[in-house]
């Protein structure tokens, strides 16, 4: 009995234990919320199962085990009511999931507006996609995001600078809050996989082809990511980090990083002339 009852005793705390192990971190992007839910839809559905299931052969084995002496245990050869109880049974389950996926399948994919108080530069930025329907009244930030062993590099839209500044930086990509993000993700080199935990899900760096996500902050705040595809032996230290601040200090950044880039460039070429000869 004393076997029975720490095995009830682990199967009342399983759900606990599992839902801290298993279950997503808290999500700062309604795309990651959405994933989340459905994710824990599922890991709900199937633990109740399985302590159904599990439940009901430790319940079997302690109650009918062979004792000496004991009768011969009645032969069952099939229970059909049964069998066709737990098909339907699974098959209901199945199309309630399928259901409840496709409702949420839409907004995990399609990237909303940026919100009135998100950066209104965004309503001018260029959206190209393929495939992938704009948000409503275009209202987007559209970040290209290349990976290369072992770094992010992360290149802003032309309505952000001048025609001849660029604006670009590495390992981490700061963005305005309030407003949606669109990231246009590829790899120069070998496959990478851009993944930012708490901002949705991952999304592969392929070398040829360009792959998409979004996120939407509304919160500022520091969202830290890992290169989620093995892609070389400093695979650990390609490092992502994403910096959500106010519209009016993503403004400011852009003007003071894309002037250190100018200013960098011109220093850059002033050098390379010295070291010619050329005036």
């Amino acid at each position: 009995m004393a076997l029975t009852g720490a095995l009830l005793l682990l199967l009342a705390v399983a759900p606990a234990a599992v839902a801290g192990i298993f279950t997503f971190d808290e999500q700062h992007s309604q795309n990651g919320k959405d994933i989340s839910f459905l994710y824990n839809i599922t890991l709900i559905i199937g633990l109740v199962i399985f302590l159904l299931v599990e439940g009901a052969i430790i319940y079997c084995l302690v109650k009918y085990r062979a004792r000496r002496g004991g009768p011969e245990a009645e032969q069952i050869r099939g229970n059909t009511p049964l069998e066709i109880g737990w098909t339907v049974g699974a098959a209901v389950i199945l199309l309630a999931l399928t259901v409840v996926t496709f409702v949420y399948l839409g907004d995990i994919k399609n990237p909303p507006a940026s919100s009135a108080n998100g950066y209104q530069a965004a309503a001018g930025v260029k959206f190209a996609t393929r495939d992938q329907p704009s948000p409503p009244g275009n209202r987007a930030l559209e970040i290209d995001v290349t990976g290369q062993q072992y770094l992010w590099r992360f290149d802003y839209p032309s309505a952000l600078k001048g025609e001849s500044d660029r604006l670009f930086s590495y390992f981490e990509m700061v963005v305005p809050t309030n407003t949606t993000v669109v990231l246009k993700i590829t790899a120069s080199d070998v496959v990478h996989s851009w993944w930012i935990p708490t901002l949705g899900g991952k999304a592969d760096a392929t070398p040829g082809f360009t792959n998409e996500t979004w996120f939407k902050i509304e919160k500022p705040g520091v969202y830290r990511g890992q290169c989620a595809e093995l892609c070389g032996e400093n695979h650990a230290d390609m490092r992502a980090r994403v910096r959500a601040v106010p519209p009016d200090e993503f403004q400011a950044w852009a003007a003071r990083h894309s002037a250190d880039i100018k200013a960098a460039q011109v220093g850059l070429a002033q050098q390379r002339r010295e070291g010619t000869g050329a005036q």
